[in-house]
């Protein structure tokens, strides 16, 4: 599959909706969560003024000039907060474009980002069912916390 990963431009941040919905971890497929559940507080601290802070930024892939997955990162106080300086990863795709190898290279030209912005690491938080931790292992995160539900996940960048 041909595509194009680029940055996300600020006409463009409305995006983010659509891909925060995506990255919601949804096991039974036949029973949806309503796209409204993007507007807790939890989930929208993701989204809510996207590049306002200083550290917003976010990479796309574009396939026959339409934006088809998105990674970005914040440094707030999510559900893979890990301490004050670390910004928090979130990637996701669109169905019908999983399995190409999209989301492994959004996230490596993430991590150049990060390494060439002067982070130390990055770190995200996966449902332990979720699938994509072994996407997470392989550009390497490793585990470094879990609850009942979730693993935090951390990558150094050097």
């Amino acid at each position: 599959m041909n595509y194009t990963i680029r940055e996300l431009r600020e006409e463009e941040y409305y995006l983010l909706e659509d891909f925060l919905y995506e990255a919601i971890f949804q096991p039974d497929e036949t029973d949806l969560v309503p796209k409204s559940i993007i507007y807790k507080p939890e989930l929208h601290i993701y989204i809510e003024h996207f590049g306002e802070k200083t550290e917003d930024f976010c990479l796309c892939a574009e396939v026959d000039n339409k934006v088809v997955g998105a990674v970005w990162v914040r440094n707030i106080n999510g559900y893979g907060k890990v301490d004050e300086v670390t910004p928090e990863f979130a990637i996701s795709l669109y169905k019908d474009f999983r399995g190409y190898g999209i989301g492994t290279e959004l996230m490596q030209e993430m991590l150049k980002h990060l390494k060439q912005a002067g982070h130390i690491k990055v770190s995200l938080a996966v449902q332990k069912a979720n699938y994509a931790r072994n996407l997470y292992k392989k550009v390497g995160f490793q585990i470094v916390d879990e609850n009942e539900e979730e693993y935090i996940m951390v990558r150094s960048i050097q």
